[in-house]
């Protein structure tokens, strides 16, 4: 069994997944106290973290029927994210490790999202292309052997999908964390009201359609309903077509005609319908494996060397803009 334990951001996460990718628990414990702020506050939610720890451990055994004794490797989200949060989790994973001698990984977040296609009972093996689509990141990967490092072919310049989302949802008035709750105003909307950029680069950029959103607001008469309605699905539109076209780049450009959907933009019913007619083989993974997790950490750990006691005590994390699919 592979206890595994995600604090990347401000969501709490440990997971108990037994060997043959089978997930027995995935507890997630989302901090309500950043609403307030309009984003996450680094501090709060390595303090939240501090406070939560034990107790997702402890319902994460509890669902799972079993105990430490039955773990036989920890892993642990090392980065990229909030230093302050990542530090919570990690150093709690390695004391659990130490305590027991037992063999620790040290997984990249984004090799994460990845491997939550891996997990039982709807495993989706490589060749495929993966796009990753977060609040703090955004890649194209071409994925062609599990366990091999991946291609990155396109990759987040400014702002990420998830990032663009909230600060869009911000400026509509729609308060954090604003995906979700935009995407049920542009249900209303009509999504050719108004045109936004999608970019013309290789890479993924949203900072340019952010803008575009705030000056065409200032325009608009935000007391009405239909207007934020329209704006939000048209603004929903540009961000769909700009990760829609890059993936599409990304198919034509490795002749791959599979693809798996990862982070928490993979939530949002319209990317999930846009990339559904590509006419390409598609993995959507289930709503509660889009989100920060830990059970797609412990998925990752399958395809990382190990280390032993106690060469990982003085392992450190590492921020945002850092690791290896950087």
């Amino acid at each position: 069994m592979i206890l595994a334990l995600e604090t990347s951001c401000d969501d709490t996460c440990a997971a108990l997944v037994a060997a043959d990718g089978a997930v027995a628990a995935n507890v997630i414990s989302s901090q309500e106290a950043h609403t307030r702020f309009g984003g996450v506050v680094p501090e709060v939610a390595a303090r939240a973290h501090l406070e939560l720890i034990d107790h997702v451990l402890d319902e994460a055994f509890a669902r799972a029927g079993c105990s430490l004794d039955d773990v036989e490797l920890v892993a642990a989200t090392r980065g990229p994210g909030l230093v302050g949060a990542l530090l919570v989790g990690f150093a709690t994973a390695k004391a659990l490790a130490a305590a027991r001698e037992l063999p620790f990984a040290p997984v990249d977040h984004l090799a994460g999202h990845v491997a939550a296609a891996y997990l039982r009972p709807a495993v989706f093996a490589p060749p495929f292309i993966a796009l990753i689509a977060s609040g703090g990141h955004t890649l194209a990967l071409a994925v062609r052997e599990r366990g091999a490092p991946p291609e990155v072919l396109a990759r987040t310049l400014d702002d990420a999908a998830g990032e663009a989302f909230d600060k869009g949802a911000r400026m509509l008035g729609l308060g954090y964390p604003g995906g979700a709750a935009l995407e049920r105003l542009a249900a209303d909307g009509d999504p050719l009201a108004y045109e936004f950029p999608i970019g013309r680069g290789e890479d993924f950029s949203f900072a340019g359609l952010k803008t575009a959103l705030l000056y065409k607001a200032r325009e608009l008469d935000l007391d009405s309903q239909q207007v934020r309605a329209d704006l939000a699905a048209s603004y929903q539109r540009a961000i769909v077509e700009a990760l829609a076209l890059r993936v599409e780049r990304a198919l034509e450009r490795t002749g791959l005609g599979r693809l798996a959907l990862g982070g928490g933009v993979a939530a949002n019913g319209a990317l999930r319908a846009r990339l559904g007619g590509l006419g390409v083989e598609l993995f959507l993974p289930p709503l509660e494996l889009c989100t920060d997790n830990a059970a797609m950490i412990a998925s990752a750990a399958f395809d990382i060397e190990p280390l032993a006691y106690p060469s990982y005590l003085d392992l450190d994390v590492y921020a945002t803009g850092e690791g290896p699919l950087r």
